[in-house]
């Protein structure tokens, strides 16, 4: 069953905010079950941060940003009949090409429907640690308010 693409983009989101050495554990466990993997790229890089004035609707950059990009193939199936390629790409802040590169395996796991059992269960546990995370956060800023009288 073919995954929405914003379904997709959801997963990938959290995964890339996960720790980066839980994320790679998970794509070490899945690895064995995608044949053949071609890394085509494993690189850092700036990225521009767009930003967009939600006054006047233009969107402008606000800094540029170190990210960790992947990109890999892989060959389901060997050289069997019916053997097909899917690929993955991942990416993430900061300079951890380790983290991008299990970012895309997964995705790659991910689009292949292998290992989505796995998949699943550790996002929705990441999700509800990253939710926890959110809150605690909020929580803290929220004590921060100062309530200001205007005359």
């Amino acid at each position: 069953m073919p995954v929405a693409p914003h379904q997709l983009v959801n997963i990938l989101s959290i995964l890339s905010q996960s720790p980066a050495d839980e994320v790679t554990q998970l794509a070490e466990a899945i690895l064995p079950r995608l044949g053949d993997v071609s890394v085509i790229q494993n690189r850092t890089g700036i990225a521009m941060l767009p930003y967009r004035d939600s006054a006047h609707g233009v969107t402008f950059h606000v800094g540029e940003v170190l990210m960790a990009e992947a990109h890999v193939r892989c060959s389901l199936g060997g050289a069997q009949p019916g053997a097909h390629t899917i690929e993955g790409y991942g990416a993430c802040l900061g300079r951890d090409t380790r983290h991008a590169l299990a970012l895309a395996l997964i995705d790659a796991a991910w689009r292949a429907e292998v290992g989505e059992s796995d998949i699943t269960s550790f996002v929705e546990t990441q999700r509800s640690r990253l939710e926890a995370r959110d809150g605690a956060l909020a929580a803290a800023v929220e004590r921060t308010r100062v309530e200001m009288e205007t005359f």
